[in-house]
């Protein structure tokens, strides 16, 4: 019997907000994976993203960094233009690009708000659209991997706008499968726990914020970008093609509480 695979040689992904932390990881793992990728970040923020591309090249594969910020849509269409014509195709899309802005609920103001939306659902929609019609649909087939969060499933104190985009991640998620299950595309998430990066480290030096998230979390640590790639690249492979829908919970069992 021979089984699916994990690899995704000959595969192009294009990956958002790859300069550091989830996203680079990301990148990093698919490349190692055997895929080229087209690596976003912002654009003042961009070096980062090129220094992410020349690790992937040191790997053998092709990359291209490009500039992108999912609050403007034309940017998107620009950077699903640059990524076909520089690799032909995308095979593999990952949302990954997101933020949170921690408050209370009562403190949330409407610009808050919207730019937690807009990035973490807003953002996912839209560049999903994009390459879905720009690319996954003509060539006929892909792989959508969106990066939700636990926080798509549990409520969590000073995240209100954030666990309500996340938990539009998923069910978006579900809705885009079903649509585009008849042009081949699969569309699936991921749902890490909290994850230790240098961008959230300095949260985790609260004490009584580490210690109540370590309380939630049977298997006793945090998640790291590396768990988080290892999810993605499964489901942008053949191991994963009769997956669609699904939201692949990496969260130590923090919801099987």
């Amino acid at each position: 019997m021979t089984l699916p695979n994990y690899r995704v040689d000959g595969k192009v992904a294009l990956v958002t907000g790859t300069g550091s932390g989830l996203g680079k990881a990301i990148a990093l793992a698919l490349a190692e994976s055997g895929a080229d990728v087209g690596l976003t970040e912002l654009p003042d923020r961009l070096e980062a993203a090129r220094e992410t591309a020349r690790e992937v090249e040191r790997l053998g594969r092709r990359a291209l960094a490009i500039p992108l910020d999912v609050l403007r849509l034309p940017m998107i269409e620009e950077a699903v233009g640059a990524a076909l014509g520089h690799f032909g195709r995308i095979d593999i899309l990952v949302n990954n690009a997101g933020l949170n802005v921690p408050k209370l609920a009562v403190d949330v103001t409407e610009a808050d708000w919207d730019r937690v939306v807009d990035v973490d659902l807003k953002g996912v929609f839209f560049a999903s659209q994009a390459v879905a019609k720009g690319a996954m649909i003509p060539q006929g087939g892909g792989k959508i991997v969106n990066i939700a969060s636990i926080m798509g499933a549990v409520g969590y104190t000073h995240r209100a706008a954030y666990c309500a985009s996340k938990a539009g991640v998923v069910n978006l998620t579900r809705v885009l499968a079903i649509e585009w299950a008849r042009y081949r595309i699969n569309v699936n998430a991921v749902g890490p726990t909290f994850v230790e990066t240098p961008l959230t480290r300095p949260m985790f030096q609260d004490r009584e914020f580490r210690e109540d998230v370590m309380r939630r979390i049977p298997l006793g640590r945090l998640g790291t970008p590396e768990d988080v790639a290892a999810a993605a690249v499964y489901l942008a492979s053949p191991a994963a093609d009769l997956v669609t829908g699904h939201n692949l919970i990496v969260d130590g069992g923090w919801t099987a509480i």
